[in-house]
Parts: C-alpha cells; structure tokens; sequence
C-alpha cells in the first residue's frame, strides 16, 4: 500500500471585499482529471488531522491525497472549480462553508445510514453535509479579575458601562464571523448590526484570533473574551493553574454550538470511498481522537467528550439551522459597515 501523500496546494490570499465577491460569482476554471486517489480539500490544519488521516488510510487501505488550506478559501476555490475539481470530499472548519456549497449545488446527498449516526442539530436538513466534531462558543474569563455573580446571562450584557474596555474579540477570525453570521440567523440584521456598534463603542479590545485572546485574559491584559471551547483546553493542558474559566450565555450567538463537518462533492466518481471515510470518522477511536487532542465534542452519542470541559448537554445552546450559516459575504458586509472591519 502507497503511503500517504500529503500534498498542500497554494491558495491565494484574499481580502474581505475580494472574498464576498468571489463567493458571490459563478466562476468556473478546469482542472486536471480526478485521480483514483481520494482527494481531499481540508480547512482542517495538517498538524491537527494528518495523524488520524494517516490511520485512515492504513485502516481503510485506500490512498488520500490532502489539500490544506483556509476553509473560506477552499470553498472558493471549489466554487471556482465547480464540477471540474479534483475533491472528491470537502473537510470544512464550519457548517456556514457547506452549507454555501450546498447551494451551490456542490455536494451530494450521503447515505442515511452514516447520517443517523449524529444528531439532526448537527448535520444538514438536506442529508448533504455531515459533522464530525463540534465546537461551543463561549465567553473565557479572568477568574483573577471577574467575579462570577457579575457574568453575562447575555451577549448584550457586555454592551453595558461595566464591561467598558474589559472585553476583546477578534473580528478578522473566521469563528467570529461565523459566530456574528449566526447572530444575523437569530435576530435579524439591524439588531446585529447594533450589537456590533455597541461593543465598539464600549471599547472592545481587537486582537488577532482567538489564541492570542486566551494569551491576554492569562495575563490579565482583558477580562473577557469572545472565542470557542477549546481554546482553553490547549492551556490548561500545559498549565492547570491558568487563571481562565469559560462562562456560557443563555441561548444567544455566545453559546451556539458549531461543527466541523464533510461534504461528498457533486461531481467525485468514487463517493463510495467517500463514505468509506465518513464512516472512519464517526467511529468511536476518531472521536475520542477529536476530544482528546483538539478538546472538541464527539458528534456521536456514547463517546466520552473532553477533559475539564462543560458537558454538552449542560449547555444552553439557540436553536439556529447551521447550513444557514452560509452567507459570509454578508457578515462582512455588516462588519465593515459597523466599522469593526
């Protein structure tokens, strides 16, 4: 058996105003014929997977090539491609980039039998995306600095005088917008829109991602801050005494719970190696797998989930439809106009 080949492709960087418009075109590029090798597109980081995808392989024994890259920017790259890519399945850091395909008419339907296996919440009404683990966003805290009796019950707490400059985000994030893209789902564009300048004017702090948010409220640089789970897993795994707890909101954007899951494209001669793989992933060995290493939650039922974290069911998550999470280039379009981009 040939081992596998991981092979990362360049992706062109993109701003904002050139992504929004790139996802909203139909165009269309050739590429070279599917090999027999199945071809993913992965927004999943190599480090992070190309373990348990070398496992796959050998357990499977089939070959998997791999391209690497944003999953804004392979979308787009998959849109571009349209039925001539080479992807035979598209591994997604969100459900917001999936369901854009799915629109697109890029994906196909996966077989029932793989799809029961994880809750409806979790996959598409449509039967053409599927998660594999599943990622809450939370507000992490300064125990040092934050008393709990004065935590947030909401995502509009914070725009109150006593969070002034006590708070950070980070707007460039992917995770942020999908976490605003789901506030648009959940009440409305103007509201969303006057949360945004709200926090602004209440002098939220920016920072780059949601790592270096975790890195400051450590040092008690903020007090607050907006990012997901399983950030703080990371460093309580190399510091059990880091001064950082997570606090959920009660069924707003703050708390929803979002996946990252797979895709069959529309146009792949091999989907039953596609979903091959999909059944590799929701074993219960590839769960744990994602609670263990990456601190996110097992989409399946019986695995446990991550050390030191709160169980799912403890947490009040809003009821959103995740493939409606899809348009980024609107979410964008708000930041900039809420002056946060």
């Amino acid at each position: 058996m040939q081992t596998l080949k991981l092979k990362t492709l360049p992706l062109a960087k993109v701003t904002a105003g050139a992504l929004a418009f790139m996802l909203s075109s139909g165009i269309g590029v050739s590429v070279n014929a599917q090999t027999r090798t199945l071809t993913i597109y992965s927004g999943r980081g190599e480090k992070l997977i190309s373990p348990l995808l070398k496992q796959a392989e050998k357990d499977l024994g089939m070959n998997i090539q791999v391209r690497y890259g944003d999953t804004a920017e392979l979308a787009i790259a998959l849109v571009e491609e349209g039925r001539n890519t080479r992807a035979d399945l598209y591994f997604a850091q969100d459900a917001g980039a999936l369901g854009l395909l799915q629109r697109r008419n890029l994906t196909q339907a996966i077989s029932p039998n793989l799809l029961n296996q994880v809750d409806a919440r979790f996959r598409s009404p449509q039967g053409h995306w599927v998660g594999i683990s599943g990622r809450a966003r939370v507000l992490n805290y300064n125990t040092n600095l934050v008393k709990k009796e004065e935590l947030p019950k909401s995502i509009w707490d914070l725009t109150r005088p006593q969070w002034r400059g006590r708070v950070a985000w980070a707007p460039t994030n992917g995770s942020f917008q999908s976490f605003v893209t789901a506030m648009r789902v959940l009440e409305g564009e103007p509201r969303t829109l006057q949360w945004l300048r709200a926090m602004k004017a209440n002098g939220t702090k920016v920072y780059r991602n949601n790592t270096t948010i975790v890195e400051a409220l450590g040092r008690g640089e903020t007090q607050i801050g907006l990012v997901n789970n399983y950030y703080l897993g990371n460093f309580k795994k190399t510091n059990a005494n880091f001064p950082v707890a997570a606090h959920y909101t009660n069924q707003d954007a703050a708390s929803m719970m979002n996946i990252a899951g797979v895709a069959i494209t529309s146009s792949t001669k091999q989907k039953a190696d596609a979903e091959r793989f999909i059944a590799y992933l929701l074993r219960p060995s590839s769960q744990a797998f994602f609670a263990k290493e990456t601190n996110e939650y097992p989409v399946v039922s019986g695995v446990a989930g991550p050390v030191n974290q709160v169980p799912l069911s403890q947490i009040k998550t809003p009821n959103v439809n995740l493939t409606n999470l899809h348009d980024l280039p609107g979410t964008l379009e708000l930041l900039q106009q809420a002056g946060v981009l």
